[in-house]
């Protein structure tokens, strides 16, 4: 399949779906903005308001796959067959926490740089996540051109693929080019002080070789949440 007949299979056929599943809230989509150089051909995010009712419609964590027995969950999975790679499909379940928001809650439209974190060497995931949350977060959050910055922190650390998710949004490309770089580079160099410091202090907690990131435009689908 290519980049192209996923994107459009999942935009017209799998969203009307997904977007319906049982307790789902809010969802929204991501495509790459430039798909030649992106790790992912997208992402798709689902929130729901507790744990349990997500645990229902799409599994727990530490297992790629799932297996509800009705409803549209049910319908949800068996179309992900036809569009999906789901043994190279990493994924997430994690509680959102938003460290700044200038959006007013629309995020569709803003250019959003989503980071799988992987911990350094010798850092517990505890220590990772206070290092993140008491130190990188004063940095990230004032890197010139962000509207929203959020965390996203593992449920249950022990099984999941990665120590958590930064999501740096920006209302221009260019804007997050200058901030965090090209899409095609883990990592960056960026010549304005205020992005300088945090990708300094990137060094002191993340383990950048075997960090994914992903540059895209971001469409919500749904949403009613109210905002919160």
């Amino acid at each position: 399949m290519s980049h192209d007949e996923f994107v459009t299979y999942w935009q017209d056929n799998h969203t009307p779906i997904a977007r319906d599943i049982e307790g789902v809230v809010r969802y929204q989509t991501v495509v790459p903005v430039d798909p030649e150089v992106s790790e992912f051909d997208g992402l798709a995010e689902l929130y729901f308001d507790d744990l349990g009712a997500l645990h229902d419609a799409l599994g727990s964590e530490g297992s790629r796959d799932y297996d509800p027995a009705k409803g549209t969950a049910k319908a949800a999975r068996d179309d992900v067959d036809n569009f999906l790679d789901v043994e190279r499909r990493p994924r997430i379940i994690g509680e959102e926490v938003v460290e700044k928001d200038e959006t007013g809650g629309d995020t569709t439209g803003l250019y959003k740089h989503s980071a799988f974190l992987v911990r350094k060497d010798g850092m517990s995931h505890d220590e990772f996540l206070d290092h993140w949350a008491n130190t990188h977060v004063l940095l990230a959050r004032e890197i010139p051109g962000v509207v929203r910055y959020a965390r996203v922190v593992p449920t249950d650390p022990e099984r999941a693929e990665f120590d958590g998710v930064a999501e740096l949004y920006f209302e221009s490309l260019d804007a997050l080019r200058a901030g965090l770089g090209h899409e095609s580079s883990r990592d960056y160099d960026p010549d304005h002080p205020k992005a300088k410091a945090p990708r300094e202090d990137v060094d002191n907690f993340l383990s950048i070789g075997d960090r994914p990131r992903f540059v895209g435009r971001e469409t919500v689908q749904k949403d009613v949440t109210g905002g919160r």
